[in-house]
């Protein structure tokens, strides 16, 4: 690979590996482990005395190649791939942390997370504290001896706050933790966490490395002696991980994804645009909207302002369900990165889970609704959301 191939060539290059057939595209390596020529060889592998594949929960080519793909896009030293997004949050906690530590975390993060931090970290001696993503001393305030993590979505799901990570890269190094930055929303196509000084950078490559909603993958990408070290030990050992065939959908998703990202990001912008001004609409939600309090800091961090919006509808859950409701185009669903377009109700589904009080601190009010542009023509998006509209 080129050190210095610019990122819609990575995208499509970053990570090929060829087999002795000599395949143009990516080899798909369906199965579960691999054939030493010796006894002394399997042991020298085991023992990582000498690289190669030994067994598909750890080792596999296609992987590889997702992984080595994600880290170029992302300029990471390394990456390490698991099944889920949320088993690369689980990672990143469980790697990293243990009885005693502390986690600060922004606020308005992916609603599971919440249930993971509160509940199943707190069980394990774990705690977290939560802070407005936009103050930085909230942030500073929260630090303790103890705090070991700071993690944070920006922009976040699904009320798009945008958080400074340059910033809040200063105050981790200055507390001694580790900063890890949820870059689902926006993509490497869009904004490079470590390029600010991030140290992990988390994704739910289901979304928009995949791009297509086919399959289900994570991945964290960041530090070397993280990745290779804690992280990839406790998938190793735990065994979250991704699949060859779903690494191999998501290493061909990403062949794409600057393309689709950036018009996915002009068709939000556009309904942005025409649903600030409707007079059902009481408050949307996007980075790129001049009226967006982070506006500037988006740009600042960002090429596109991405393909995720959020709008409050004036009537509050009844009226939200009825655009949702009345629209024959937009899928209904809790996924986003899709090719699609997807439109759902977070505060009955993506965080339904969390009680009324988490939800207000989240800025998930009852008229709130979450729309992620797909790659249809944005004037038959934008006839759909008027059909729901008038409804309510």
């Amino acid at each position: 690979m080129s050190d210095d191939w610019r990122p819609d060539t990575l995208g499509v290059r970053a990570g090929g590996l060829r087999s002795s057939f000599g395949e143009h595209s990516e080899n798909l390596s369906l199965t579960a482990s691999f054939v030493f020529g010796s006894a002394a060889e399997a042991a020298r592998k085991f023992a990582n005395a000498e690289p190669g594949n030994i067994y598909s929960r750890f080792t596999n080519p296609t992987v590889a190649m997702f992984q080595s793909r994600l880290a170029a896009l992302e300029v990471a030293e390394a990456c390490v791939a698991t099944s889920t997004g949320m088993a690369a949050v689980s990672t990143v906690a469980f790697g990293l942390l243990k009885a005693g530590d502390h986690i600060v975390a922004a606020r308005g993060v992916f609603g599971t997370v919440v249930p993971l931090f509160n509940q199943v970290m707190a069980k394990f001696g774990v705690a977290t504290t939560w802070v407005d993503p936009t103050d930085l001393d909230a942030w500073r305030g929260a630090i303790r001896p103890e705090t070991k993590l700071l993690f944070v979505e920006t922009p976040s799901n699904p009320v798009c706050e945008i958080a400074d990570i340059a910033a809040l890269a200063e105050i981790s190094r200055k507390a001694g933790a580790v900063l890890a930055v949820d870059n689902c929303m926006a993509s490497p196509a869009l904004q490079r966490p470590i390029e600010f000084g991030a140290d992990l950078v988390v994704h739910s490559a289901t979304k928009y490395l995949d791009g297509q909603g086919r399959v289900l993958g994570g991945a964290i990408a960041g530090r070397k002696d993280l990745v290779e070290g804690p992280l990839f030990g406790f998938v190793r050992t735990a065994g979250p991980v991704l699949s060859p065939f779903n690494a191999w959908v998501c290493l061909k998703g990403m062949e794409t994804l600057r393309l689709r990202v950036n018009a996915q990001s002009a068709s939000a912008l556009a309904l942005a645009r025409w649903l600030e001004s409707h007079p059902a609409v009481e408050r949307v939600n996007y980075p790129g909207l001049e009226s967006h309090p982070q506006h500037a800091l988006a740009m600042r961090q960002q090429s596109a302002a991405g393909p995720v919006l959020s709008f409050v509808v004036k009537g509050g859950r009844e009226a939200a369900w009825r655009v949702v409701d009345g629209s024959k185009l937009l899928s209904i669903t809790a996924n986003f990165g899709d090719t699609k377009s997807t439109i759902c109700h977070p505060a009955t589904t993506t965080h339904g889970r969390l009680t009324a009080a988490e939800r207000e601190e989240a800025g998930v009010v009852d008229g709130l609704l979450r729309l992620a542009a797909g790659l249809e023509d944005v004037a038959d998006i934008q006839a759909d959301l008027e059909r729901g509209l008038g409804r309510a």
